[in-house]
Parts: structure tokens; sequence; C-alpha cells
């Protein structure tokens, strides 16, 4: 009997010096994997997010992806990491007027995750004012991400919200009180432990806020934080966080929550796969070379000992993987 399994996938940005194609592909296939989500990329004219692909540079992304014989499980979009309101709290964070960000950023999204033939678009639940409450916003947010996450599904697409600091959904409890409100199959959440750390939150608060998410919960991105404080903060200084490693020796307390998703995988596997993707992902977005809020650095080193971590995590846990062999090789070739 095969063992429950997952399909492992990562930020392929993270793994690249200057963010080059060749850089980034050359990394993952040489770790043997199959499945990237793509951010920001070099497609030869400077480094861009992948929202401002021009036509011949998208031809290009999707050439080098069959080149190197790679697939991609999401697109990590920034769609909902902007200003709920048109108010100044002294963060950097933008503002769209949100019909206008609905009609041209959300079906952007959705043609480019199509064009890679991703059926997963990465999402955020929006910023609430700095110092605010987040319950007086709460319905706001709510509104606007069941909105995106109709565009979404229109597009034969799914939405999943990443939790994370400063935003409305920013840990497991508020987001599966919003996809519960939501209530459509194309809306997901995305389970993270180091974002979660990075709150304040205890291994066994972490284990308690994945619970919350399990109902909504889509794929799982896999960092991890060392908290040198203790007590959940309301307000993260995300370009100050210096303590990401990998997965099996942080403080989220991978190794519990893994042996609790080991049996929820049949689960969750049915739950995405009538959603069209082929699996559960573990999507490595590692950061042990540094992070922030739009994103972070690895190098091709530190990729490759944040994918060994995850692997020793998922077989002290009994949770299946696979990474390239020669017989994928000799099939690649015509064998």
């Amino acid at each position: 009997m095969s063992k429950p399994s997952i399909i492992l996938s990562g930020f392929a940005d993270e793994a690249a010096h200057h963010k080059t194609l060749d850089q980034q592909f050359s990394a993952f296939a040489a770790l043997g994997m199959r499945y990237f989500s793509i951010r920001f990329v070099d497609a030869g004219n400077g480094i861009k997010n992948a929202m401002a692909l021009e036509k011949d540079e998208l031809e290009t992304v999707k050439s080098k992806i069959a080149e190197y014989g790679l697939s991609v499980s999401s697109l990590g979009s920034p769609i909902g990491k902007v200003k709920l309101c048109d108010v100044e709290d002294g963060t950097m964070n933008t503002y769209r007027l949100f019909d206008q960000y609905l009609a041209e950023d959300v079906p952007r999204a959705c043609e480019l995750a199509n064009a890679f033939g991703s059926k997963l678009i990465r999402g955020f639940s929006f910023y609430h004012p700095k110092g605010s409450s987040i319950e007086e916003h709460f319905s706001q947010a709510t509104d606007q991400v069941g909105r995106i996450a109709e565009v979404c599904d229109k597009h034969g697409l799914t939405y999943g919200l990443e939790v994370e600091a400063n935003l409305v959904g920013q840990n497991g409890e508020l987001l599966g009180k919003m996809h519960e409100q939501i209530n459509n199959d194309a809306l997901v959440l995305i389970f993270d432990g180091g974002n979660l750390v990075t709150m304040g939150y205890s291994p066994d608060e972490v284990f308690q806020q994945y619970e919350f998410m399990k109902p909504g919960l889509g794929w799982l991105h896999i960092k991890d934080f060392l908290n040198p404080k203790s007590g959940v903060v309301d307000h993260v200084d995300e370009e100050a966080l210096k303590h990401f490693v990998p997965a099996d020796i942080g403080d989220s307390g991978h190794a519990k929550i893994f042996a609790d998703l080991v049996n929820f995988l049949p689960e969750l596997e049915a739950r995405m796969t009538a959603r069209g993707v082929p699996g559960v992902f573990l999507d490595l977005e590692p950061h042990v070379k540094g992070g922030g809020q739009f994103g972070g650095f690895s190098g091709p080193d530190g990729f490759g000992v944040a994918l060994r971590a995850l692997c020793r995590v998922c077989d002290e846990a009994g949770i299946g993987y696979k990474v390239r062999q020669f017989s994928d090789i000799q099939e690649d070739r015509g064998f």
C-alpha cells in the first residue's frame, strides 16, 4: 500500500542570485524538482514580477520551462497585498481602487496562471490600516476576497490565501472564518508556519492555527523561523526579520504538523484534485538568507539545504514525495 504523498514545489526565484531563468531552472532541475511557483524573473529585460511580463517575455519563460522539464505549481502573485482603505497609516503599502483592481489586476493574474498551465494563484487578504482593529475591517476584506475568488473561478482557477503578518487574515483563525463566510470552493488557504512564528506564536499555538485552517486548507508554504521573543505582536517589521531557518530546526513545529498532515492528506488531495490540481503542493519559500515583505532569498545552496530539511521532516512523518530519477531522464530521452 502506497503512503500518502505530496508534490514538492518552491519559489524558484529564491534559488537564483540574479533571478535569470537559467539560474532558477538549473537549480530546480539539479535538485530534482519538477514544479515551481513563479514570482520574480529576469526574462532578458531585467528583474520584474511575473505580473509585469510582456508578451515576448512570457513566451521566453514558457519556452525555458519546457526546456528544463518543469511545470508551474502556482502563480506567486501579489494580489491582495495592498491597502484595504485609502488612508495614511505610516506604512509604504499602496492602495488600489478595488473595482479597478478587480477589473485589471485579478484578470491579469488569471491570464498568466492559465498561460503557465497552473490552476493556482497565491494571494493575500489585504492590509487593514496599521493600528486599527481587524474586526472593523473584516467584512470589507471578506467581501473583496470573495469577489476575487469568483473571478478566479470563472477562469477555472483557485485562489489561495496565504497566512501572513499585518494582513486582515494574519492568523489561521481569521482565515478560517473568512473561508467559511465566503463558502466558495475556488478559495483555499495556504498555511505557513514560519510566518506565524514571526508574529510570536509558540509551536503549540502554530499547530492550533493550522487546525483552524484545515477545513479550508489547499496547500502549504514551507519556511521556518527561530523566534527570539515570546508573545504574539500586533504588527511585524517584516524588513527586520533575520531568523528564517529550514523546516527541521525552527519553532513552527513542522514535525507535529506533518504527523497530523499524513492522515489528512487523502482528504486534502481529493479537495485539490477536484479543482484540477495534480495533488497537494508543499511549496518551499525558505528565506534562509533573508526575507522581506515581497520576497526572500536562499541561493542555490540555501535552497538545497531547505529542500533536504523538508524531505527529512516528510520521511519522519511517513509522507511520500518524488524527485527526479534516472528513469525520468530515460523517459525524457524517449528510451
